[in-house]
């Protein structure tokens, strides 16, 4: 544990946690972002992120399990009083024990592997952080070794994301490219010979008979309108999820999950 602290009032290092939540520029420029819940701490520990504060509830008698956080993380610990780690919580009534700020890792794709198993997914412009965190939850179930996301859109570190993934942000590799070029690019540098495949309500084939047992990239389209035009003239096939009923087309996350699923059945 380093250095000890204690935070009571809405001072310049409470409003930068604050601005954490939602500012997307601000946990740029500091290089960290906040982590609520229990899973989602223990998990950043166990895979070996870099803590950079560790938020403790100063009003209460600390759990064993909170006091081994604070030892074992090497961040800088603050006492923060109940009412403002409620806020951070963003819990009206109920503060949590123990908040984390983790150090932004590198997300550039040229420092990921492709091998002959290779299985990853682009969520091209993920327009929900809950979407994205949810599809990052099923790629670490799933198997798969890489999850991207592509162009303007949700922020891999949002609170909401990285709750949505109930901490599995931090057990999965994630990058982020700004367009399909970036991606052509580092698929170019790769020994392993990774196909692209679109999902589309117009695909070529059904999802069951597309061969994803070789290494894969799935590109997901944007909750609204699908893969963009770039994407669609960049992935090598795509394919269709056949659906029924009254709905019109699937959830991007629920998408994501059924190709990622299939895949990996697929593999077994």
């Amino acid at each position: 544990m380093g250095k000890q602290l204690r935070v009571t009032t809405r001072n310049a290092r409470f409003q930068e946690w604050e601005a954490l939540l939602g500012n997307r520029k601000k946990r740029n420029q500091v290089g960290g972002f906040l982590v609520q819940g229990v899973r989602p701490i223990d998990l950043a520990l166990e895979h070996g992120w870099a803590f950079r504060d560790v938020l403790f509830d100063a009003d209460r008698r600390l759990s064993e399990w909170a006091r081994n956080v604070l030892e074992e993380s090497g961040g800088d610990a603050y006492a923060v009083s109940r009412e403002l780690m409620a806020e951070l919580g963003e819990k009206d009534a109920d503060a949590p024990e123990l908040l984390a700020v983790v150090a932004l890792p590198d997300v550039s794709l040229k420092r990921v592997e492709a091998g002959p198993d290779f299985l990853g997914v682009v969520f091209d412009r993920p327009g929900s952080p809950g979407n994205l965190g949810s599809l990052i939850r099923s790629a670490d179930a799933l198997g798969a070794d890489l999850v991207v996301t592509a162009g303007h859109g949700a922020d891999l570190f949002d609170p909401r994301t990285v709750r949505a993934s109930t901490g599995s942000l931090f057990s999965t590799s994630v990058a982020h490219a700004d367009r399909p070029g970036d991606v052509v690019e580092w698929i170019a540098g790769q020994n392993a010979p990774v196909r692209m495949v679109g999902t589309d309500e117009h695909g070529e084939r059904d999802l069951a008979d597309e061969d994803l047992t070789g290494p894969t990239l799935l590109v997901i389209g944007r909750e609204a309108d699908g893969m963009s035009r770039a994407w669609q003239e960049t992935v090598d096939t795509t394919v269709r999820i056949p659906i029924g009923g009254a709905a019109s087309s699937l959830n991007a996350a629920a998408a994501g999950s059924i190709a990622l699923y299939e895949a990996a059945r697929q593999r077994r």
